[in-house]
């Protein structure tokens, strides 16, 4: 049975290059056999956060919010493809992100970064672990961080030169490690409800 999982992507840029590994992680993941959704925080264009899916009176909550909360609540787990701004967070990702709380609960998540250069975005993977553990999720110890992007990715997500290939060997670990908790994950909550 396949698993459903998220990727989602935060960059506001109008010449996006972390799209490239977007793409990549839902191509690949597919060609695992596992159902993809891709989350778009530009495309979705929530606002800035006021008030969380949560704060509206059931039924109220605007229409983009509502969709996305069911989306989020029938995965089976996530990746978070996020670059790096200033050493830290994508504004756009964690914007999105923290519209939802409990529905992001006993779930894995897993973080690729990038940048342009080539420390691909570690520092803002190390912020996201933090973040996404406190937002209850299981984050896997497995991450992939991509740099200098424009010399990894072309412009279809496909692998090119040297970062390329070592993007294409790393991929099967971090993939193999997110499938296991989620398969992990499904079977605590099948014999288990959660304590909250």
């Amino acid at each position: 049975m396949s698993n459903h999982i998220l990727v989602l992507y935060g960059s506001y840029r109008s010449d996006r290059m972390g799209i490239r590994l977007a793409n990549f992680v839902i191509n690949r993941l597919r060609e695992r056999g596992d159902e993809v959704t891709f989350i778009d925080a530009k495309a979705i264009g929530l606002p800035m956060l006021d008030r969380m899916y949560k704060e509206y009176p059931k039924g109220s909550a605007p229409e983009a919010l509502e969709n996305l909360a069911g989306q989020i609540r029938s995965a089976d787990g996530f990746v978070f493809v996020t670059g790096e701004y200033n050493w830290g967070i994508q504004p756009g990702l964690k914007n999105l992100t923290d519209h939802f709380l409990e529905e992001w609960f006993w779930r894995p998540a897993a973080i690729v970064s990038y940048s342009a250069g080539r420390l691909s975005g570690a520092r803002a993977a190390t912020a996201w672990h933090g973040t996404l553990s406190e937002m209850g999720m299981v984050v896997v110890s497995s991450t992939i961080g991509v740099g200098p992007i424009a010399q990894t990715l072309s412009a279809e997500g496909e692998p090119t030169g040297d970062g390329g290939k070592a993007l294409e060997r790393a991929f099967p670990r971090f993939a193999d490690d997110l499938a296991w908790w989620i398969e992990a994950a499904k079977a605590q909550r099948a014999r288990k409800a959660p304590p909250y």
